[in-house]
């Protein structure tokens, strides 16, 4: 194995961004090459090891732990190609997606959507289906156009609606159960502005408006204060311009002092003394004030996330989104529970990928969300419950209890993808506990 690829010879105990997921591997390697990444597999097969890629951690389930080997794919970072006559950028793998919203920026180009952290690397986000909202653009897998991907025999396969069809089919969104993307050519468009509107709405009118407000605005989402009747709309649209960005004052302390250290102070408290929850939600839902601007697309998108947290979301079909969140809204009052996280509301379309949380119906997303360190008090076993009696499907990346019988019976294409792996990794060397769950055997 060339000295680039060497495993590292002290392997410590990795652990996921929020702090809830660890594993020891046996070894750590860091390739700086599609050749060093096939090596790496191939040595790993030999020594009988599985093999796991992570990205940034942000998963809050085991979706990456392995006790085998650990691709990190840090010096895989390259960017291979911008193709603006045919609007696709190809990148490696381990690219952040901050890094590739400033290239694209530069070159006058963008994303169609995105979530609203951009610290993910693109095969970690498009791997576990992370989305933002969007009446008809999709989450980031679906803006894949092409993947290079290194399978468990070490071959170094490119796939795409052209080529190697069917693993193009189940890889743009794979769960890192094929193989190691290594990496990805995404459609991408023209840059773009945003103007964004955010502001604060009652519960009722937000839900007796859901389908207007998701209709008539490109990417519409909000965010509901538990213990509270309040919560904050936002909704971003295209526009002409001219770009009129949050002053940096404003920007800083709305969007980093207020969400950040004030909210991490203010949940800290909450921890400590779970009866002031119930005012501190009161004071947080209404301290977000109206606000209007524009600026670049990812920079609407996007906002900074320091405080930690553990997250379930799941993905309803839109038909269902206001029925379940009048039932969640009812069960948390008469819960004892104290909650000091907004539940974040976001929508999407339907489309094909196989493993999507949208795959086949238009959707909408619920997701909660629990201060680190906070005791669970039920909350989330109650959520699934909620959320599973209305086909609910988990998000891949965020905790939840689902197996593959569940899952079989929610996913339409669930056995072509069981079916696909089987034929590409029989031997399950990408496999771990959580894939055993979640794909069965």
């Amino acid at each position: 194995m060339s000295s680039q690829a060497d495993p590292t010879n002290r392997p410590g105990v990795w652990s996921n961004w929020a702090g809830n997921q660890t594993a020891r591997p046996s070894r750590e390697v860091t390739p700086g090459s599609v050749a060093e990444l096939a090596e790496a597999i191939g040595a790993a097969a030999a020594d009988g090891l599985p093999v796991k890629a992570v990205g940034s951690g942000h998963s809050f389930t085991p979706i990456a732990a392995t006790d085998g080997v650990l691709i990190r794919p840090d010096r895989l970072t390259a960017v291979r190609e911008i193709d603006h006559k045919g609007g696709t950028v190809t990148v490696e793998s381990g690219l952040p997606l901050s890094r590739l919203n400033q290239l694209l920026e530069h070159a006058g180009l963008s994303l169609t959507n995105m979530g609203d952290i951009m610290v993910q690397t693109v095969a970690g986000a498009t791997g576990t289906g992370t989305h933002g909202t969007g009446r008809s653009s999709g989450s980031l897998a679906a803006q894949v156009r092409a993947l290079e991907i290194v399978l468990a025999d070490g071959s170094v396969v490119t796939c795409s609606p052209s080529e190697n069809t069917e693993l193009f089919e189940g890889a743009r969104l794979g769960l890192g159960a094929l193989g190691v993307v290594s990496a990805i050519t995404f459609g991408v468009e023209p840059a773009f502005l945003l103007t964004a509107h955010e502001a604060p709405m009652r519960f009722d009118e937000v839900l007796d408006r859901f389908d207007e407000l998701a209709n008539d605005n490109e990417h519409f989402e909000f965010y509901w204060f538990p213990h509270t009747e309040g919560c904050t709309t936002k909704r971003n649209n295209r526009g002409p311009g001219p770009a009129a960005p949050l002053p940096a004052l404003r920007r800083w302390f709305d969007d980093d002092f207020v969400s950040n250290t004030v909210w991490e102070g203010a949940c800290r408290v909450g921890r400590a003394f779970p009866r002031s929850i119930p005012t501190i939600a009161k004071i947080s839902s209404r301290a977000w004030s109206e606000r209007t601007y524009t600026d670049v697309a990812y920079k609407v998108f996007t906002s900074p996330r320091r405080v930690r947290f553990v997250e379930m979301e799941y993905a309803v079909p839109r038909e269902a989104a206001t029925t379940v969140l009048r039932e969640l809204k009812r069960t948390v009052e008469r819960s004892d529970w104290k909650i000091s996280f907004p539940v974040e509301v976001r929508v999407a379309p339907a489309d094909d990928l196989w493993l999507s949380t949208a795959s086949g119906r238009d959707t909408a997303y619920i997701a909660v969300h629990l201060y680190r360190g906070t005791a669970p008090q039920t909350y989330f076993t109650e959520v699934e419950r909620i959320m599973t009696a209305h086909q609910g499907r988990p998000h891949w990346g965020k905790l939840h209890t689902r197996d593959a019988d569940y899952l079989a019976g929610v996913y339409p294409r669930f056995a072509d993808f069981t079916a696909l792996r089987d034929r590409v990794d029989p031997g399950r060397r990408f496999g771990n506990a959580y894939l055993r769950q979640v794909l069965g055997d």
